[in-house]
């Protein structure tokens, strides 16, 4: 799934949903992760709203929250704050990331998209879908 187009290159994009009570199936929004294969770019944005969250579950680990869409953040920035994955290129660190779990930080299904700036992507996406 490479190629230009008009100047653009082909990347994908997971939603990071967060689920407080598994078991209800309630989710939000609460972040983005980007992949573009062409530009070697991988990148997640994460906004979580606090208010909306406690709506759904008021006993939720908000902290918790965070310290997971972080480490999403940190998989995706590499390096050191990547942990097992720091050696791993972008797209390995993201099909990692959005591969299927049942934890509170769950990322969606994968969409695809042109764009000739992945990073100002996803702060689109991340304005579009989450805020």
């Amino acid at each position: 799934m490479t190629g230009r187009h008009n100047g653009r290159e082909v990347f994908e994009y997971a939603l990071l949903r967060v689920v407080p009570r598994v078991e209800r199936g309630e989710l939000i929004n609460a972040g983005v992760v980007v992949y573009c294969q062409a530009k070697s770019f991988v990148a997640a944005r994460v906004h979580l709203d606090e208010a909306r969250l406690l709506a759904l579950d008021p006993t939720a680990d908000v902290a918790g929250v965070r310290a997971a869409l972080g480490a999403v953040e940190g998989v995706c920035f590499g390096g050191e704050r990547a942990g097992q994955a720091a050696g791993d290129d972008p797209g390995r660190r993201f099909r990692w990331l959005i591969a299927p779990r049942s934890t509170i930080v769950q990322p969606g299904p994968v969409h695809t998209g042109l764009t000739a700036d992945p990073e100002q992507e996803s702060e689109r996406l991340l304005d579009l879908l989450v805020r």
